[in-house]
């Protein structure tokens, strides 16, 4: 087990019928979808971004930035807002998921290391498995699938959009 992939509680969601968890402590809150503002010339996956009490939130497709089959936003579709660390001090960041479930406590005995072969997603944005029962729980790593200059695009779109014309 690495040292990133430790004991905690965990807010679990779906992204196409697998399930995925990231630290509670890097999430806000969780918001039922709501209309998000396309930006031009953004990256694919960058869904665009969302008025969250005056301040503009980005917003992105995990779906996409993970290369899964895409989906329709609907009605069980949520926006998970994290708060993640950069160069500008904290960002702020709203990602799709196609659920939202539960926040579980994850004992450290149940969680493995990454899989280096055979995963959907690049074994470099988990943290580790954490094994329930006879399911798994991909567990994210949010600073490594949003990196600095991830971070730094996505922090320009929301400011960009905030400025006044």
């Amino acid at each position: 087990m690495s040292e990133a992939a430790s004991a905690g509680n965990y807010l679990t969601f779906t992204l196409d019928g697998e399930l995925y968890a990231v630290r509670v402590s890097r999430v806000r809150e969780v918001l039922g979808y709501s209309r998000i503002t396309r930006l031009p010339k953004a990256a694919q996956y960058l869904k665009g971004i969302i008025n969250l009490r005056g301040s503009s939130v980005p917003v992105v497709d995990l779906r996409m930035k993970f290369g899964l089959a895409g989906r329709a936003e609907g009605e069980a579709s949520s926006v998970v807002v994290m708060e993640l660390p950069s160069a500008e001090g904290g960002l702020v960041v709203g990602a799709l998921a196609d659920e939202v479930h539960e926040v579980l406590e994850i004992a450290g005995s149940s969680i493995e290391p990454a899989p280096r072969f055979g995963t959907r997603l690049a074994a470099a944005f988990i943290e580790g498995v954490a094994r329930r029962d006879e399911d798994f729980i991909i567990l994210l790593d949010v600073e490594r699938i949003f990196g600095e200059d991830e971070a730094g695009e996505l922090a320009g779109a929301a400011q960009a959009e905030a400025a006044p014309v």
